[in-house]
């Protein structure tokens, strides 16, 4: 038995160690090598491409079938295409500007864009037709629809028409105006509904650094918000239609472009400070110096152009000369050259310049103060004016010749202008 199992395990020994001596031998013609090589490799090849296939065509699939979801999806939403795409950031804003942003959207209604219209004839048609030749910025004063802006905007119009902020246009007539403080109060027949007034504030309190808006229509521009600070205050700018000075005015440098002119200077809170009605720039645009005519003397003009349709204003009735003449003459004060005999001061006696029989000159009373008050120049003059009342007898100080002499005169009403 047990030689047996040896003899097993022998021949298993040696049916397992004579097996790679047959594939070790050579044989006699030799074996081709090549055909088997590349019979495995391009299997192998086939197979990579085969794999490489089907991953491309279970890609493809998908990205179609993403496609057609995305699709689907944007479709039940009613999404726009385009704005499907956009990623919009979350908007952070600091409390400054939280409050910057409502101060525009709360005011904005108030403010409106007004086109001065000139009649024009053609030349050779003869045909009479309207065109802009000018624009400005106003705003909402009551629910009436009296709509305040500066003088200097409307001057020279045949036809105003003013545009709200929902972009409806009305035709708007003048109810008065005040060329001596560039003012002007026009009103249109809208519906109350869109009549936001804006709210009115109080320039008496301002200081220099507060914090300032102007909303306007600057080149066109419709509802264009400028921010800034106070520069300045109680200067002094004259009236471009007559040059009569309008005091206590707002300096500030919130840009301020021609259309900007009759838009209203806002406070932080929104209320209204002033009208923007000038700036002092070489070039006509922004130069950091703006003027605003304030919220005090607008007020009272305003008041009065809407009852009476015109602003009652104490005069001397004089003409006088300008500044540099009398300062070549070597004195200070107002050189009379005229006092119509039905005027104020023809009627108290003032003598004007004249021309003698051989045509020498020979100069009128110049006034030196009124109530005390002295006048170096025709500045002064129109400053004390302002502070006195129609009917008001003043007592005028005049050199006349060589001599001083003080005579009393009694102030009448501006005369109505067309």
């Amino acid at each position: 038995m047990a030689a047996s199992s040896h003899s097993l395990a022998s021949s298993a020994f040696f049916s397992t160690t004579t097996r790679p001596r047959k594939l070790s031998l050579t044989p006699r013609f030799p074996l081709p090598k090549s055909p088997p090589c590349r019979k495995i490799v391009s299997y192998y090849d086939s197979s990579v491409d085969q794999s490489n296939s089907g991953k491309k065509l279970l890609d493809s699939v998908f990205v179609a079938c993403t496609s057609v979801a995305l699709s689907f999806s944007l479709f039940l939403a009613d999404v726009d295409s385009a704005s499907a795409f956009v990623v919009t950031p979350s908007r952070k804003l600091q409390t400054d500007e939280l409050a910057t942003v409502r101060l525009f959207q709360e005011n904005t209604p108030s403010v409106v864009y007004i086109t001065n219209l000139a009649s024009r004839q053609d030349m050779f048609t003869l045909d009479i037709f309207e065109v802009p030749q000018g624009s400005g910025s106003g705003f909402v004063w009551d629910k009436d629809g009296h709509i305040v802006t500066n003088y200097h905007v409307i001057r020279g119009a045949s036809d105003l028409r003013v545009t709200l902020a929902d972009q409806t246009t009305y035709d708007a007539k003048v109810v008065g105006f005040d060329q001596d403080k560039d003012v002007a109060v026009l009103l249109v027949d809208a519906p109350k509904d869109k009549m936001r007034p804006i709210p009115i504030g109080v320039s008496a309190d301002l200081l220099v650094g507060q914090k300032v808006f102007a909303i306007g229509n600057p080149f066109g521009l419709d509802h264009t918000l400028t921010t800034g600070v106070i520069s300045g205050l109680r200067r002094e700018i004259n009236s471009a239609a007559t040059g009569r000075p309008i005091q206590d005015v707002i300096q500030t440098d919130a840009a301020i472009n021609p259309g900007n002119s009759g838009g209203p200077l806002l406070d932080s809170s929104g209320n209204l400070i002033g009208i923007n009605t000038a700036i002092y720039s070489p070039s006509g645009a922004s130069s950091g110096v703006g003027f605003s005519i304030p919220v005090d003397t607008v007020s009272g003009i305003v008041d009065q152009l809407v009852k009476f349709g015109k602003v009652t204003r104490p005069i001397l009735g004089i003409k006088f000369a300008p500044d540099q003449s009398v300062e070549q003459l070597g004195v200070s004060g107002v050189l009379v050259l005229d006092a119509p005999p039905n005027g104020p001061a023809g009627k108290a006696g003032l003598l004007p310049t004249k021309r003698d029989s051989y045509g020498r000159l020979i100069l009128g009373d110049i006034i030196t103060s009124i109530n005390g008050k002295k006048v170096t120049n025709g500045t002064d003059l129109y400053r004390i004016l302002d502070q006195c009342k129609v009917g008001e007898k003043v007592m005028v100080e005049v050199l006349r010749g060589d001599h001083k002499e003080k005579i009393p005169v009694l102030l009448e009403p501006k005369p109505e202008e067309t």
